[in-house]
């Protein structure tokens, strides 16, 4: 008689043997097409808000004023295509304009947001102190930055007018809002006044993650303020003091309504690169306006990329704590 082989059941070998990993490439490609659906509505308004009116604003500045028209005697509807002159007559006839502008922007940038880095600090310090009441004290020093630039402008203007609160504790008649450096003092003032909060704000964030136990253990190590200051607050606040900073670098370097309100236009003392393009969109020259606003964008750009390249890896923990993750997953 013939013995017959029992047939395997398909439901027990697939139970028996063991399942397949998915592959790494339809993983990472899952992955991708996921991170490209997430990030794409953050494209598409970046696109519209930023890409679109950088690229009109290219285009504008290869167009120059509207001239008249010898046939009619009127002015053209269309502006002549003129190539890049108006960058030639930036860095041409108008040069001396462009450079002061120039100057009086990485001025203002590099003076106000030093002394914003450090007066934010010391009002973080200040706002992380537990004392009775703290609360008034943080909506105090919290309420320059709630308020709007213009009316800022409008409240130093009133300070530094020539009968003014600021001549009347200095004892001296000093016209604040002509030309002169006085005009810049001024406006660095105001400019400090009212943004340094915004630093105070960023680092007292980074100081209410530290734990209290560090400072225990250095205290119990004779380790005073200042040197806990420098060797622990300092070091663990750097990456979102160093945010503040970038962020207070790309603000100052369009700044243009608190001059413009405080001092007025036109002041070859403070003017800057925003207020010398909004000068030749206003006397409908939008062609060099343009050229202005793409090198100012140029400018601001590559300042952040800098900054970025330079500083990048404090900005998201620092190089010490890529290293340590690399030796745990090593190990």
């Amino acid at each position: 008689m013939t013995r017959t082989e029992p047939t395997p059941d398909p439901r027990t070998e697939e139970q028996s043997s063991p399942r397949r990993a998915p592959k790494p490439g339809r993983a990472t490609a899952g992955s991708g097409r996921l991170a490209a659906l997430l990030v794409s509505p953050t494209l598409l308004v970046l696109t519209i808000v930023v890409l679109y009116p950088t690229l009109m604003a290219l285009k504008e500045s290869l167009y120059g004023p509207k001239e008249l028209d010898p046939r009619t005697g009127f002015i053209s509807d269309t502006e002549p295509f003129v190539g890049l002159q108006n960058y030639a007559e930036i860095f041409g006839e108008a040069g001396a304009r462009f450079f002061n502008a120039f100057w009086n922007t990485t001025f203002f940038t590099v003076v106000t947001v030093g002394l914003e880095t450090v007066v934010g600090v010391a009002m973080a310090l200040i706002m992380h102190k537990a004392f009775r009441g703290r609360a008034l004290v943080r909506a105090g020093i919290l309420v320059p930055w709630a308020v709007p630039t213009a009316i800022s402008g409008l409240l130093w203007r009133w300070i530094f007018n020539s009968d003014g609160v600021a001549n009347a504790l200095l004892g001296q008649q000093i016209l604040w809002t002509t030309e002169g450096f006085h005009a810049k003092v001024a406006v660095i003032v105001a400019e400090v006044w009212k943004t340094a909060p915004f630093i105070g704000l960023l680092v007292l964030a980074g100081l209410q993650v530290i734990p209290k136990e560090v400072y225990e253990a250095a205290r119990m190590d004779g380790a005073r303020p200042a040197r806990r200051f420098w060797h622990i607050t300092l070091p663990l606040v750097k990456p979102a003091l160093l945010v503040a900073v970038l962020f207070r670098c790309m603000d100052a370097l369009r700044m243009f309504d608190l001059p413009y309100i405080l001092v007025g236009a036109q002041k070859h003392s403070v003017e800057t690169l925003s207020m010398l393009a909004q000068n030749e969109a206003a006397n409908v020259r939008f062609g060099p306006a343009s050229a202005y606003a793409v090198i100012l964008f140029l400018y601001v750009f590559l300042i952040a990329l800098a900054f970025v390249r330079l500083l990048g890896a404090d900005l998201v923990g620092g190089d010490s704590g890529r290293r340590r993750r690399r030796t745990e997953v090593a190990a």
